[in-house]
């Protein structure tokens, strides 16, 4: 399960299966040294959308 104190580097290399969803959210540069080093809640504030509806979508991949 994917949480909103994990890090964005941390999660796409667990689960590769996650980079579509961040995109869909408009985090393009999944790759960049401060994505990678945010944890999911700061980058859903940075980005300007919902930490939770951003985890549900996560999470909802990795079940998949």
């Amino acid at each position: 399960m994917i949480t909103k104190d994990m890090m964005i580097g941390e999660v796409v290399s667990k689960y590769p299966e996650t980079v579509p969803v961040f995109r869909s959210f408009g985090m393009q540069c999944l790759g960049c040294p401060s994505a990678r080093n945010e944890s999911v809640e700061k980058a859903a504030g940075v980005h300007g959308f919902d930490a939770d509806r951003l985890l549900e979508a996560l999470n909802e991949a990795i079940k998949k």
